[in-house]
C-alpha cells in the first residue's frame, strides 16, 4: 500500500473530476468522522489507554488532516507535520490485533453515524481496513 494521492474517484452525483474529498463533502465531512470517530475513542477500553488526556483531541486533529489529503483536500497535513510516515509514526505504540479491531469498529461506526453515499462508504472503508492491518505492530 502506498501513502500517496489516490486516483479520483467518481460517486454518484459529483461533479466529473472532483477529488474523494470534493465528492464526499470535504472538511464538514471528515470534521464529522473524526469528531464521531474520536467520540468513540475516548470511551474505548482497548483504545482510550493508548492516549494522554491531552493528546486526544490532537490525535483527532493530525487524523483529519491526513485523511483530507489523502483524499484530495488540502495539503494540511504535509505543511504541519511532514511526509505522513503512517508506519513509522504509529511504531512507538502498541498496537496489537484487539487495537486494530476496536479501532475499526469504532470507525464503522463513526462511518455508519456520517452516512455517505454506499460508494464513497465502501471505498473509504476499503482504505481504513488496509490502513488499519498495516498498522499493526505488535502479535
Amino acid at each position: 500500500m502506498t501513502e500517496s494521492q489516490p486516483q479520483p474517484v467518481n460517486i454518484e452525483g459529483a461533479v466529473d473530476g472532483a477529488t474523494f474529498y470534493d465528492a464526499v463533502g470535504g472538511h464538514q465531512t471528515f470534521q464529522r468522522l473524526i469528531e464521531s470517530f474520536y467520540a468513540r475513542v475516548a470511551a474505548d477500553e482497548i483504545l482510550r489507554p493508548l492516549y494522554p488526556d491531552e493528546e486526544l483531541g490532537p490525535a483527532a486533529e493530525r487524523l483529519r488532516m491526513f485523511l483530507e489529503q489523502y483524499w484530495g483536500g488540502p495539503r494540511t497535513y504535509s505543511e504541519v507535520r511532514g511526509h505522513p510516515r503512517l508506519r513509522a509514526r504509529h511504531v512507538p505504540f502498541r498496537i496489537d490485533e484487539a487495537a486494530r479491531v476496536a479501532w475499526l469498529a469504532n470507525m464503522r461506526e463513526a462511518l455508519d453515524e456520517i452516512g455517505l453515499h454506499p460508494e464513497a462508504d465502501r471505498v473509504l472503508w476499503d482504505y481504513l481496513k488496509t490502513a488499519a492491518q498495516m498498522l499493526v505492530n505488535t502479535e
